[in-house]
């Protein structure tokens, strides 16, 4: 188990969803994630007191903003849908010079909106019958060799970033049974070597779904991913969910990466000290536009948590 004590010293921070629609090129792609500010993303952050940033490396478009041979050669689409930049060493290299730690989110299967990808990969569930009709893995179907592919996906990009990511937050873990459970490998255990190959500190959560009260899923968890639509439901009676860091994620909008703001100041304070109090971390989703600017209204409310 890495150690969570940082991440508990930070209290709270911010999580962005950076995506791209799945018909965008990738030239269109390249220049998108080029014209990102990563300096200035990272003095925003810092100037509204959050003690970490969440950061999306792609999702169901297949859309990536950071490089990844292992991925390009597994998939076979040219040009690659991987940006040429390394957008989150960029990311890391700005939020380090202000003293903050950078965490990424990826997706714990293929890009749902990418039919090639998904295909070559041995992706079932949202390929066949489609998605959302498709959604589900059969019993006893642990699909190894899209698991395979995928810790080998995610090993080249832990190994490119080593110290520079301090954690994981893997969505879409729901199958867990079928897929992760096992004693043999592709398991749990495996996908976490993946997932700290090139940093073993760092810190790894893998997402239910939404689920209240907060749970473990797993014992090579070292936190919570604690994905949460209603943040007043949250029960908090101490630092550790069996051995995992106690986390909430939540959003400040109506949903992910969307606004207007759904609280009140005093709302976003209060659910957020309450879990601090129980030495728990809070995550709060904000938008983010294609040059890295979170709007102002979200800065704003973020600016309350740091006064309080």
């Amino acid at each position: 188990m890495a150690s969570t004590d940082w991440f508990r010293d930070a209290r709270w921070g911010v999580f962005n969803h950076y995506l791209a629609p799945a018909d965008l090129s990738a030239d269109d792609w390249n220049g998108r994630v080029d014209g990102f500010d990563a300096t200035d993303y990272a003095q925003q952050v810092a100037a509204v007191g959050a003690g970490y940033a969440f950061f999306t490396i792609g999702q169901n478009s297949g859309h990536y903003c950071a490089p990844n041979a292992t991925y390009d050669d597994l998939v076979g689409i040219r040009p690659s849908k991987c940006s040429e930049r390394d957008l989150v060493s960029d990311l890391s290299d700005a939020l380090g010079e202000l003293g903050i730690p950078l965490l990424v989110y990826l997706p714990s299967g293929a890009p749902a909106a990418d039919a090639v990808a998904a295909k070559r990969l041995k992706w079932k569930w949202g390929f066949e019958g489609g998605w959302p009709d498709g959604w589900g893995v059969r019993t006893g179907d642990r699909l190894e060799e899209f698991q395979q592919m995928w810790e080998a996906v995610i090993r080249e990009w832990s190994l490119r970033w080593g110290q520079k990511v301090r954690g994981w937050w893997l969505d879409g873990c729901y199958f867990a049974d079928e897929m992760y459970r096992h004693p043999e490998p592709p398991n749990f255990c495996s996908f976490a070597a993946a997932l700290k190959a090139g940093n073993p500190a760092a810190i790894v959560a893998f997402n239910p779904g939404v689920v209240y009260p907060i749970i473990r899923h797993c014992p090579g968890e070292d936190y919570t991913a604690g994905e949460i639509n209603e943040p007043d439901k949250v029960e908090c009676t101490g630092r550790w969910v069996e051995q995992a860091q106690l986390h909430m994620l939540s959003y400040l909008g109506p949903t992910w990466g969307q606004g207007p703001l759904r609280f009140d100041d005093e709302q976003v304070v209060r659910y957020t000290r309450r879990i601090n109090e129980c030495e728990g971390v809070v995550s709060w989703d904000v938008p983010i536009d294609p040059d890295g600017r979170i709007p102002e209204e979200f800065l704003r409310q973020l600016r309350a948590l740091k006064q309080n």
